[in-house]
């Protein structure tokens, strides 16, 4: 008796942070999505072509460029997709140990994964469902991969030192944190350094593959809701309350605050990871609703609707913006550091 009150205790006590279910937000269904009427006609077939092809042209874009492809005889260019394993845990920052980056990912993984299990204890499992808490799972499971893969770094003994070797013939024996090979020095003259990196484990591609899928699907999912669906809804339909705002914003900024610690690049092609996140979604989304009839989780998503092919497109031709705004936001960080501290490597992403 006493273990069932204080599961009521705290059934209680999370209703009164989140608020009942009366103030949030429950689509109601336009159609029966299990009826064989709802998926063979025209505007399915578009959607799905157009899904689909995405996931065809993002699968050709990994498989051209990720990893260390082949290169023709003589040509020194560095591999767009390759990942060094310094990119993994160092800092973009000489001055800035590591042990910094560690500690913040561990604090991240821990309060990320303390909400994410709040709010399904708060909500039940129908909080799976969303995009927010897939995305939200994501960033958790990548600050976790990647805490794990700074406390393998601190426990080998070997600092920031290995997998780096450089010959500088001014500074000597120096090992750098960072993904340049050249150093400025206080005339602004570079000096080109000689180094040997280590190539990363499959471990670190998937690191630099979650932190680019999140990257993208962090800003799609906080600009969509606070910017198109928060907009559009009123206290009746919708209400605040804890955990909406902490699933829409807390990502974002622990995100934003692993990019200005790491020393990670961000190429282009890896959209492709967040186009097939979203794909594995939207697929996975049709395939439950083709099962059982329920309401759409996104007003976009549903098929009835004669402007279905037209919001997918828009919603896919979302991608780009997003992911391009943490492209620029990449960008900006290295700027700032070749110019705030000129005189240590920076990376160019």
């Amino acid at each position: 008796m006493l273990m069932m009150k204080n599961v009521f205790c705290r059934i209680d006590l999370s209703s009164f942070i989140t608020g009942t279910t009366e103030h949030t937000w429950q689509p109601t269904t336009s159609a029966e999505t299990n009826l064989p009427s709802y998926w063979l006609n025209w505007r399915f077939f578009v959607c799905a072509i157009f899904i689909v092809t995405s996931l065809f042209l993002s699968s050709f874009l990994v498989w051209r460029y990720e990893g260390l492809i082949k290169r023709k005889a003589g040509d020194q260019r560095e591999p767009i997709g390759v990942v060094y394993d310094d990119e993994t845990w160092n800092t973009c920052v000489a001055r800035i140990h590591p042990n910094w980056l560690l500690g913040f990912r561990v604090f991240g993984f821990v309060v990320l994964l303390g909400l994410i299990s709040g709010n399904a204890m708060a909500d039940g499992a129908s909080i799976f469902i969303f995009y927010t808490q897939w995305t939200f799972i994501l960033v958790t499971i990548y600050f976790g991969l990647g805490a794990l893969v700074s406390i393998h770094r601190f426990k080998s003994g070997e600092n920031c030192l290995n997998g780096i070797s450089t010959d500088d013939e001014e500074l000597g024996s120096y090992g750098p944190p960072l993904n340049g090979n050249v150093f400025k020095s206080s005339n602004g003259q570079g000096r080109h350094v000689r180094s040997t990196r280590e190539v990363a484990s499959t471990l670190g591609y998937i690191h630099q593959i979650l932190f680019q899928t999140c990257a993208g699907a962090v800003l799609l999912t906080d600009g969509v809701f606070w910017f198109i669906i928060y907009p559009f809804l009123t206290s009746k339909d919708f209400s605040l309350d804890f955990f909406i705002v902490v699933m829409h914003s807390v990502n974002a900024v622990f995100l934003l605050g692993e990019t200005f610690l790491n020393s990670q690049r961000f190429p282009l092609f890896r959209i492709s990871y967040f186009v097939e996140w979203t794909g594995v979604f939207v697929l996975f989304q049709w395939i439950v609703h083709a099962c059982v009839s329920f309401w759409w989780p996104y007003p976009f998503l549903d098929l009835s609707s004669p402007y279905a092919p037209l919001l997918y497109a828009a919603v896919g031709l979302m991608h780009l913006p997003c992911f391009g705004i943490f492209v620029l936001i990449v960008k900006l960080k290295y700027i700032c550091l070749s110019k705030c501290f000129s005189e240590e490597p920076y990376s160019n992403s």
